[in-house]
């Protein structure tokens, strides 16, 4: 059967429509112009002198790393573009940068086409990226996992 209503697929787009493309992609360009912000500020604040940014409570009050210990130290030496010190301040972090992108991309991509980035996990993704998180914690806390230190 024949759609009435259909338009041809190589009709030109409605005007009006770099606009809106524009529209959708104000919220992913805020996002991404916020996490360049914080990117640039520690990049020129470092993280490796003392008194600039709050110790890690945990760290402080039991000596245990948590999993985002070194993550601004890792921050500062990718924005520096030295990765070798960033996985070594926080490999999780640097892999998070990662997995941030590519999603960022993908959202940018979908928004301009007028769609929604729907991420559904389910429970077997969320009881891995837990674990995943736990066995960094663990590993980076023990005896054999000093290499995994900030």
């Amino acid at each position: 059967m024949r759609r009435v209503n259909a338009e041809p697929e190589s009709a030109a787009p409605p005007a009006g429509t770099t606009g809106t493309a524009l529209r959708r992609l104000a919220v992913p360009v805020g996002v991404l112009g916020a996490v360049i912000a914080a990117f640039a500020y520690v990049g020129t604040v470092d993280p490796n002198e003392p008194g600039h940014y709050p110790a890690c409570p945990l760290l402080q009050l039991t000596g245990v790393f948590c999993p985002g210990c070194g993550g601004l130290r890792s921050a500062h030496a990718v924005v520096h573009g030295d990765l070798a010190t960033a996985l070594g301040a926080n490999a999780l972090a640097v892999a998070g940068y990662g997995v941030f992108a590519v999603l960022w991309t993908l959202w940018a991509v979908r928004a301009a086409r007028g769609r929604r980035l729907r991420i559904e996990l389910g429970p077997a993704q969320l009881y891995a990226a837990g674990a995943l998180i736990g066995v960094f914690t663990l590993v980076r806390n023990l005896p054999f996992g000093a290499w995994l230190h900030p």
